[in-house]
C-alpha cells in the first residue's frame, strides 16, 4: 500500500494484551476499570507497583491536556518554569512538614550524608526561590509561577493505576501577592481558570469546599469527579446546596443550614486550590519591599491539578467495562479510517478515495490536524478493525466499504458517542464531524 498519510496504526507502539498474560502484575493489583482498560489496550504499562510507562497513545492524550492547561495558565499571567525535583530536607523542616508528612516522602541521602526529598509538591521550594531574590519591589507582584512535572509519593498501597501511584505528573502553581486582598483576587482568578479547564473537558465535575490538611492555609477547594471508586466522600445539602468534602464537615448534617437532607457520594479529586496566607512565606522569609520601603511578608496560594490522575479519571467516568471513552479534546485520535481488506474487490478502487478523504479532513477541519488515524492493517477484516477502533474509543470510525465504490461514493460513518451509523458523501461526512466534534 503506497501511503501519503502521516498517522498509520501499524506504526504505533501499542502492545494490546490481557492483564492475565504477559504482565508483571496480578489481577489483585488491577483495582479499577480504567486501569484494566489502559493496560489491556496499550495506553500504559506497569513498570513496578505505582509506576507506569506512558505509551504513545497515552502520551499523545496527556500532551493535549497539558496544552489546554498551559493556555489557561497563560491567560491569567502564569509563568511556566521547572523546580528541582530533589529538595533539601531542611526546607521541609523549616515549614514543619517534614514531620507531618514524613512517611509519605521519598527520602534519600547523598554521599555526604545530606538528606533530600523527592518532592511531592513545591511550596517550600517556590517560597525559597522568591526569598533568595529579595529585595523585590511590590511592583513585581502578583507573581504566578507554575510547573508541570513528575512528583513522588511513597504510597503505602498504590492502586487504581494512574490515579494513586508512587510517581505521577502534576501541574502545580504557586502565587505570591503583596496583601490578603490581592491574594484572594489571585485565588479567584485561578479557580475560574480551573473551571474553564474542567468545563472544556466535558466531564461532569463538582467544586467543593475541602480540607487544607497538612498543606495548611485558611481556604481550600477541591475539583471532584463523581465515581464509585472515589476515595473522597462529598456531602451535598439538598436544602441549601452547600457542598463539601466530609473531611471538612462530617456526613450527617449540613453545617450551613443544620438540616439532615443531605446526599453523600464518592469522588475522585482531580484538582485542589489552597489559600495559604503566610504559612510558608513567613518561615521562609519570602518578602517584598512595600510601598513604605520596608520588607513585607508575601501572601501565597497553591494550586494543583493531577494531570495523570485526571487522564485516568476521565476514562474511569466515561468508559464502559469493555470500551474506553475519551473526552473529544483528549482522545489520542478523533477519527480512524478503515480501508478495505487486502485482496478484496474494493481495495484497488478506493485507495485514492480514502487517502484523499484523510487529507481533506485535516485541511477542512484544522482541529483534526494530527488527529486522524489510518488503520492500515489490511490483513485483518474490516469487522475486526472496527471492533478494535470501538474498543479503543475513537469517536468517529469511517469504513471504506462497497458503497465507497458507487457514484457518488458513500462512506460509512460510525459515531460511537451517539451510537449512530450514517452513509454520507465526502462533503456530508466532513460537515457531520465538524458539527458534532467538541474541542471547547
Amino acid at each position: 500500500m503506497s501511503l501519503s498519510v502521516k498517522h498509520c496504526l501499524s506504526r504505533i507502539f501499542q502492545p494490546v494484551t490481557h492483564v492475565s498474560k504477559n504482565s508483571n502484575l496480578t489481577r489483585q493489583q488491577v483495582t479499577s476499570n480504567s486501569q484494566r482498560l489502559m493496560l489491556e489496550l496499550g495506553i500504559i504499562q506497569q513498570s513496578v507497583p505505582g509506576c507506569f510507562h506512558l505509551l504513545p497513545l497515552g502520551l499523545k492524550s496527556m500532551e493535549k491536556l497539558i496544552k489546554i492547561i498551559d493556555e489557561e495558565m497563560f491567560k491569567i499571567g502564569g509563568q511556566k518554569l521547572v523546580f528541582p525535583t530533589l529538595t533539601n530536607s531542611q526546607l521541609w523542616q523549616r515549614s514543619g512538614r517534614l514531620k507531618e508528612v514524613g512517611p509519605e516522602l521519598f527520602q534519600l541521602k547523598d554521599r555526604h550524608e545530606h538528606l533530600y526529598i523527592l518532592s511531592p509538591t513545591h511550596e517550600e521550594v517556590a517560597g525559597e526561590l522568591v526569598s533568595m531574590l529579595a529585595p523585590i519591589s511590590y511592583k513585581k507582584f502578583p507573581l504566578r509561577l507554575y510547573q508541570i512535572s513528575n512528583k513522588f509519593r511513597d504510597e503505602i498501597k498504590p492502586r487504581f493505576g494512574l490515579m494513586r501511584g508512587r510517581e505521577f505528573i502534576m501541574k502545580d502553581m504557586y502565587s505570591f501577592d503583596v496583601d490578603v486582598e490581592s491574594a484572594k483576587k489571585t485565588y479567584e482568578d485561578v479557580c475560574q481558570s480551573y473551571d474553564n479547564i474542567f468545563q472544556s473537558l466535558g466531564v461532569k465535575y463538582v467544586k467543593v469546599l475541602g480540607s487544607s490538611g497538612t498543606m495548611g492555609g485558611s481556604l481550600s477547594h477541591e475539583y471532584q469527579y463523581q465515581a464509585s471508586i472515589g476515595e473522597d466522600n462529598i456531602l451535598h445539602c439538598n436544602s441549601c446546596n452547600y457542598i463539601a468534602n466530609t473531611e471538612l464537615c462530617g456526613d450527617q448534617i449540613c453545617p450551613n443550614c443544620q438540616k439532615k437532607d443531605v446526599t453523600v457520594q464518592c469522588g475522585i479529586e482531580v484538582g485542589h486550590t489552597f489559600f495559604l496566607g503566610d504559612k510558608y512565606s513567613k518561615c521562609l522569609n519570602s518578602t517584598c519591599i512595600g510601598k513604605n520601603g520596608k520588607p513585607e511578608i508575601l501572601q501565597m496560594g497553591s494550586y494543583g491539578i493531577g494531570i495523570s490522575r485526571l487522564l485516568a479519571a476521565s476514562i474511569e467516568v466515561l468508559s464502559s467495562e469493555t470500551e474506553i471513552r475519551w473526552p473529544d479534546v483528549l482522545a489520542p485520535y478523533n477519527v480512524v479510517i478503515i480501508p478495505p481488506k487486502a485482496g478484496s474487490k474494493e481495495e484497488s478502487q478506493t485507495e485514492k478515495k480514502y487517502i484523499n478523504l484523510y487529507n481533506k479532513l485535516e485541511q477542512r477541519i484544522p482541529s483534526l490536524k494530527d488527529n486522524v488515524l489510518l488503520d492500515d492493517r489490511t490483513s485483518l477484516t474490516i469487522g475486526r478493525r472496527h471492533l478494535d477502533a470501538k474498543r479503543i474509543g475513537y469517536r468517529f470510525i469511517i469504513v471504506i466499504g462497497k458503497k465507497s465504490t458507487e457514484n457518488p461514493p458513500l462512506f460509512e460513518l460510525n459515531d460511537i458517542e451517539k451510537d449512530t451509523q450514517h452513509f454520507l458523501t465526502e462533503n456530508g461526512l466532513i460537515e457531520y464531524i465538524e458539527k458534532n466534534i467538541r474541542f471547547s
